[in-house]
């Protein structure tokens, strides 16, 4: 494995030092690790040592798939918790973990330098954000596949009723600020998808749609699969599991799977489409997919 030690010193901040190392890894994607000098590991623990820093002679080691594991740069929130010890009733007796409250505001933003964009989670503001989603759901693309080209009332009954859910959290994605799209997280064992397979008490699923159309294209849906993806593993260290449910002839959707990680398990049906499930697990997430 190449290995490259940057003489450069870093920040002590450790957000900022996240953000260092982030930086040196994008500049060459295809670096598995980085090397930390012993002046260099000097600075970068005056904070305390982040937990993706490993101790050896003379200095120090970043693996880079430990590194994207770790919330520091990214996640604008405290990590998910388990709030309770026992399990809750769930649908179907798919009982599951008691779902903390979500969070709100920023969530998660990442500079994506392959796509030239900085994507952005932002939880949903229903006064905010209604007349902007009702044009998206209204927009014939977005409607062949969401279903949901309604009136405004009806649109806003949609959104209360999607932030009561705590089995959903609702969001906003943004490019360099810009909304551009609408996702949905939901915890995959109490949603309908959970019927269907085998759900782990920590499986998380989405939903998503682009709005803008002038925001379509190979490289940015790239930027924001991936930058969901990572999301959904940062706030939830016990997600081992990512799904999801398209149809099977959204094509342009299922075209990235591969390059994501996600694998198709198998086609069934809901009672308004017939669905592919999609599985992406942490551990080809953070081996495979470039970022």
């Amino acid at each position: 494995m190449n290995i490259q030690t940057f003489p450069d010193r870093p920040p002590s901040d450790p957000v900022a030092f996240a953000r260092w190392v982030d930086a040196r890894f994008a500049a060459e994607p295809a670096r598995g690790q980085l090397e930390l000098s012993a002046e260099q590991l000097a600075v970068a623990a005056r904070n305390g040592l982040p937990r993706y820093v490993t101790r050896q002679a003379g200095g120090a080691t970043i693996r880079k798939a430990g590194f994207l594991q770790a919330p520091d740069a990214w996640l604008r929130h405290p990590q998910t918790p388990r709030p309770g010890a026992a399990d809750v009733a769930g649908p179907e007796g798919r009982d599951h973990p008691l779902r903390p409250a979500n969070p709100e505001g920023l969530v998660y933003e990442r500079h994506f330098a392959d796509a030239g964009v900085t994507v952005a989670f932002w939880s949903v503001e229903v006064d905010r954000d209604l007349d902007m989603f009702h044009r998206w759901q209204n927009d014939p693309r977005v409607a062949y596949f969401w279903e949901e080209d309604k009136s405004k009332e009806e649109l806003r009954a949609f959104l209360e009723t999607r932030q009561a859910d705590p089995h959903n959290f609702s969001v906003i994605g943004t490019y360099d600020g810009e909304p551009v799209g609408y996702f949905e997280i939901y915890w995959a064992r109490e949603d309908r998808l959970g019927a269907h397979y085998d759900a782990g008490a920590w499986d998380r699923g989405w939903h998503g749609l682009i709005g803008e159309t002038a925001q379509l294209g190979r490289r940015k849906t790239s930027a924001w699969i991936r930058a969901l993806t990572h999301y959904i593993f940062l706030d939830c260290p016990m997600t081992e599991v990512v799904v999801g449910e398209p149809r099977v002839d959204n094509a342009k959707l299922l075209r990235y799977a591969d390059a994501m990680a996600y694998e198709k398990v198998k086609e069934f049906d809901f009672p308004h489409k017939r669905s592919a499930l999609m599985r992406c697990r942490r551990s080809a997430f953070f081996d495979r997919v470039p970022m």
